[in-house]
């Protein structure tokens, strides 16, 4: 399986992802072209995990989380996580 066109499942529905997917940041407001690759995605997980929503975002709005595990991350989550680790 390639990883240029699939589907996933988030928020109760279905989308096509994928780096031939285009799109735009999922950021309120920022119209810059994306594609849903793994590139663009907060978390390292298609569809959200335990830190990162599943949103696809421009370079502008996606994070350096600093743990492999946890991948890059988006806005809100990037403070989630930072929130918590500080715990």
């Amino acid at each position: 399986m390639g990883y240029a066109r699939y589907e996933i499942h988030r928020n109760g529905e279905k989308i096509e992802a994928g780096y031939d997917v285009e799109t735009s940041c999922e950021e309120d407001g920022c119209e810059e072209g994306i594609d849903r690759g793994l590139a663009h995605l907060c978390g390292e997980t298609p569809g959200g995990d335990e830190h990162g929503c599943g949103g696809y975002y421009c370079g502008s709005h996606l994070y350096l989380s600093g743990a492999e595990q946890v991948g890059d991350l988006c806005g809100s989550c990037i403070a989630t996580y930072k929130r918590d680790a500080d715990r």
